[in-house]
């Protein structure tokens, strides 16, 4: 396997992703774009990306900030994180740029693309569904669901929301508004709540944030893996 770190830009800013794809391939294969959580671009997206390109996907590690900005206090995250989406069109951009990056590259089918997304990256990856970008799919694990701006027209990526039951910051009212949005836009979507669940679900390390509501839960992340996969086999098994 190999792994690198990839420069890309979105305007002014310079974006530092992370590249994980097997190079003993030679045919185009399948994109995954993983966008991370509030805290930037750290292990754990960097860990599924690896994951993914040992299952045959060209993986990339989306930048939400910059210059491979990781952080490590809750609070500067939710605040970097808040700025990113103030602005739809900002949020909606960073997360094109890194998307563009991933189908330019050649060992990616540009045809065949799709975005998951961990924390405030299943937002973002709903923003891209929204902007109508050229997706197949999108994964959102634990994603806040609300928009600014939600579908104004018809969406045609299939969307996989994972969520917690018991998620304090995605609560069932904003499960419920996604729902009827999606049916609106009459898109392909499926929603899974699994029980006993908090927020960052799916991150080994969310225990050590410290914070009520957010925590590791090993069969939802497990469960959560294998409903992505299955997913995606749909996906790409269409012409």
């Amino acid at each position: 396997m190999k792994t690198e770190s990839i420069e890309y830009r979105d305007g002014d800013t310079t974006l530092r992703g992370f590249l994980a794809f097997d190079d003993r391939k030679s045919e185009r294969r399948p994109g995954v774009l993983v966008m991370p959580e509030a805290f930037g671009l750290g292990a754990q997206a960097k860990r599924r990306a690896e994951m993914l390109a040992g299952l045959g996907y060209v993986a990339l590690a989306g930048d939400p900030y910059g210059d491979g900005l990781q952080l490590s206090d809750l609070q500067e995250a939710i605040k970097r994180a808040m700025a990113l989406f103030a602005d739809p069109s900002k949020s909606r951009a960073r997360a094109r740029a890194a998307l563009d990056k991933l189908a330019s590259l050649p060992q990616v089918d540009s045809g065949r693309l799709v975005s998951i997304g961990y924390c405030m990256g299943g937002t973002l990856s709903l923003e891209l569904a929204r902007d109508g970008a050229p997706l197949r799919g999108v994964v959102s694990f634990h994603g806040g669901l609300q928009t600014q701006r939600p579908a104004a027209g018809q969406i045609k990526t299939k969307i996989l929301v994972c969520t917690g039951a018991d998620d304090p910051f995605v609560p069932v009212a904003q499960v419920n508004a996604l729902a009827e949005e999606m049916t609106k836009a009459k898109a392909d979507w499926q929603i899974i709540s699994y029980a006993g669940t908090v927020h960052s679900f799916t991150n080994p390390e969310a225990d050590k944030v410290g914070a009520p509501g957010i925590s590791y839960n090993k069969s939802a992340d497990e469960r959560s893996w294998r409903a992505m996969t299955s997913f995606f086999e749909e996906i790409f098994a269409a012409p």
